[in-house]
């Protein structure tokens, strides 16, 4: 064995190993404050991904409404698109009824009574396949959404409010008005209208 011998420690050699654990203190400090730094860029990476997916989704909602917004669209615009039709063709029928009831009152056994009856029956099935649907208004309350009142008259049989005649025809296609019917409203008795003069 070698006659080394080991020296005394000294205040110095006591300081210096003091110092030690303060260098192992900050280098053990840098190496957490550099495993932090790997750490942000990937928490930032997670952020960011989060972001794009949330982004992603709303996306993807907003797309799915219009989709249905578009798919609604097109379906009112089936339903209601033969309206302008309709509407230009209810005075040709209103006509074709005046003949009708003329016809009828004439002859009601006559050929042309019979074939002009045939051809309302068609015209009727024809606007009810196209969803277009007659607004019954005789003895209903007048409702101003459905019904155009032309004139009021007393009645002792109809109710005040509600329809007596109707002058014309009014129809609605798909549930939304096409056109409203001419009316005539009763105002009840003619003694209830005497005590309101």
């Amino acid at each position: 064995m070698s006659d080394k011998k080991i020296p005394p420690k000294t205040e110095k050699d006591s300081e210096s190993t003091d110092i030690e654990p303060d260098i192992e203190e900050v280098e053990s400090s840098n190496v957490n404050e550099s495993d932090e730094i790997i750490l942000d860029p990937l928490e930032e990476a997670i952020k960011e991904a989060a972001h794009w997916k949330d982004l992603a989704a709303r996306n993807q909602a907003e797309l799915d409404n219009y989709r249905k917004r578009m798919a609604r669209e097109k379906s009112d615009a089936i339903k209601f698109a033969n309206g302008s039709l309709l509407s230009e063709l209810l005075p040709v029928i209103d006509s074709f009824q005046m003949g009708l009831t003329a016809a009828i009152n004439e002859d009601p056994d006559s050929i042309i009574s019979k074939g002009m009856e045939m051809v309302q029956k068609q015209l009727e099935e024809f606007f009810s396949s196209q969803g277009a649907v007659a607004i019954s208004s005789v003895g209903k309350e007048f409702d101003p959404n459905l019904h155009e009142a032309i004139s009021q008259e007393s009645s002792d049989k109809v109710p005040n409010g509600h329809i007596i005649t109707e002058i014309r025809k009014g129809y609605t296609l798909n549930d939304r008005l096409l056109r409203a019917a001419n009316v005539i409203v009763s105002k009840g008795p003619d003694s209830a209208d005497n005590e309101n003069d």
